[in-house]
This record gives structure tokens, sequence and C-alpha cells, in this order.
């Protein structure tokens, strides 16, 4: 518990960063909205420590087995930080959120076509907001949909690169999955490559589905509501990590279920080669 503990604290620091950033960089931001920000921060902290300093995690996948989790805070991290300065160039400008807004614009053109998850992301608004609501989360959208898409790319990249999950240690699937019972239902081999094809679903169709949902059962948020800044950032957030997080838990669910495959075989040719020798 003590080896853990310092990573638990520098884990927990970072969760609670990532909660305040909007609150930090935007200007303007009431008394009344840092101080909500600083109490999920401090909850999403204590609980990330909690589990990282604990034996037996409840929630976190893959807490054992870097540079996973690290490649989605990344993606999460860099997510709301450039949706925060894409905000921040209306009220407060400079040549960072400028250039940020240009990238937005520029991801706006080359993703903004029909049927696209950045088209089917004006679903997100009620039918009656204003063409600058639906201009301003288009950009916001095409942003973080391109972040999303270019930290997948990265990570699968980089777990590849780096032979991910072997890594020259053993791979604990009780304390990285832990709400995964690799003694139930079928072949352990099975149950994780139906799940790695489920995430990998999820990750593809849900930035198509949520709007959908969003716009059948609410009717779509009215446009002042959602294009608040912090309200955009995280809702746009949300709908861009959520399938990216998803999609990479897919791969790296293939990536264990070819290493429980690569066990066994070596297990299997040592046990042949054993009751040859004897």
């Amino acid at each position: 518990m003590v080896s853990r503990l310092p990573g638990a604290i520098i884990r927990a620091i970072g969760v609670m960063a990532l909660a305040v950033l909007p609150s930090v960089v935007l200007p303007g931001v009431t008394a009344d909205a840092k101080q909500m920000a600083a109490l999920v921060a401090l909850f999403a902290g204590l609980m990330t420590f909690v589990e990282y300093n604990s034996d037996a995690p409840s929630l976190i996948e893959f807490r054992d087995a870097p540079p996973f989790n690290r490649i989605r805070f990344g993606l999460l991290f860099a997510m709301v930080l450039l949706l925060s300065l894409l905000q921040c160039d209306a009220a407060a400008p400079s040549a960072l959120t400028a250039l940020i807004a240009a990238l937005a614009a520029l991801f706006a053109q080359l993703l903004d076509f029909a049927y696209s998850p950045v088209r089917l992301a004006a679903l997100l608004l009620a039918p009656d907001a204003t063409e600058v609501a639906a201009q301003t989360l288009r950009q916001a959208a095409a942003l973080a949909y391109a972040t999303a898409l270019a930290g997948i790319a990265f990570g699968v990249a980089l777990l590849h690169a780096s032979g991910w999950p072997w890594r020259g240690q053993a791979f604990n699937v009780w304390v990285n999955l832990p709400t995964f019972d690799p003694t139930a239902g079928t072949d352990v081999i099975l149950r994780l490559q139906r799940d790695a094809a489920i995430n990998l679903a999820l990750g593809i169709f849900l930035p198509f589905l949520i709007p959908a949902a969003v716009r059948l059962l609410l009717g779509g948020f009215e446009g002042e509501a959602l294009t608040a800044a912090q309200t955009l950032i995280w809702t746009v957030t949300a709908w861009a990590f959520l399938p990216a997080s998803l999609a990479l838990r897919g791969v790296a669910m293939l990536r264990v279920a070819q290493m429980v495959r690569q066990k066994r075989r070596a297990s299997a040719q040592a046990f042949d080669a054993g009751l040859l020798a004897a």
C-alpha cells in the first residue's frame, strides 16, 4: 500500500485538475460555479485516490496495466482543454485561442457532411435553436470528434508498439478487470472477444445514437442552455469521449484475449515437451 500511495495521490491531483480546468481557463466564471467545480473535483479526486490506493479496485479497470489509463486520461484532458480554449476565444481572444478556433472551423468543414456524427450532433439542440448556437455546437463537436479520432489512433499505436499488456510483467485479470469474472460463463477468450466486439460497436455507433436519443427523449437542449460555456464543454466532451473510451477498451480486451491465447499455447507446448522428455 505504501508503494501505491504516491501514485494514488498524483492521479487524484490530476483528476481534480481536470475537473476544475474549465473554471480556471474560462474568464468570468462566477464564484458559485467555481465552488461547485471544486466540490466535484474533491469527490472525483477522493474516489480516484481510494481506487488506486486499495488492494482490490472495484470500478477502475487496467489499474496496474499502464499506459492504458494514461492514454484515456490524456485524451480526456486534451479534449476538455481544447474545448475550454475554443470557448475562451469569444470572451478573451489570444493567439492560442485563435489557433484553436481556426482548427475547429477547419474540422467542422471536413467532418460536417451528410449523416456524419458532427452533422447529427445538431440534434442535441432543440429545433428552435438559433443559427449561432448551432454553429457553436458544430465547431465544438468537430474539434472534440477530431481529438477523439486522433486519441484512438495514438492509443492503438502506442499499445501495439509497447507490446501491451505483456510488458515483461504478469497481467492480473482480477485487479485489472474488476468487473470481469474469468471463471464464469463460457471460455474466457470467447467472452473477452465478445466484450471487445460490443465495446467497439458502441464506440462506433454512440456518436450517432446519443444525439438521436437526446432529441427523442428530451426534445433537445435549449440553445441558450447548451451554449453556456461549461455546459457545452462537458456535454460535447461526454458525447465524444465516451465512445472513444469504449473503442479503446474494446482494443484492450482484444489484446488481453490475444495474451491469454498465447499463454495457453505456450503452456500446452511446455506440457507436450515435458511429456516427450519423460
